[in-house]
């Protein structure tokens, strides 16, 4: 596990919880296209999850998730850009140097 994941999974969840903090949220085509009903559930389901595993969280920075909702598995991811979101960012653990992305999609959206 590296050094960084104790603040990267801190800042991950903290955007992940608020959907605040300099970070956009997407939702994917499949997503889009759900009922609001669902879409509400599923975002409610991100914010809330704590299922995190060795094997969609090796390293422990809380980027990744996985959950089912209706019986079709959803996905979730947050990437890291540098301030003009043009590249990746350099250190993620710096909140005034990188915006987190959020993208909710349907797992064969993946």
């Amino acid at each position: 596990m590296s050094t960084l994941s104790p603040a990267l999974s801190a800042l991950n969840d903290a955007f992940r919880r608020s959907l605040s903090g300099g970070g956009k949220r997407l939702m994917t085509a499949g997503v889009a296209a759900l009922p609001a009903s669902d879409q509400a559930a599923i975002l409610a389901k991100v914010i809330a999850f704590e299922a995190f595993t060795e094997d969609d969280d090796p390293h422990g920075e809380h980027d990744f998730g996985a959950f089912e909702h209706g019986g079709q598995p959803i996905f979730w991811k947050i990437d890291t850009y540098d301030a003009s979101m043009e590249f990746g960012s350099e250190d993620p653990a710096d909140p005034a140097r990188t915006v987190r992305v959020l993208t909710i999609m349907l797992a064969d959206e993946y």
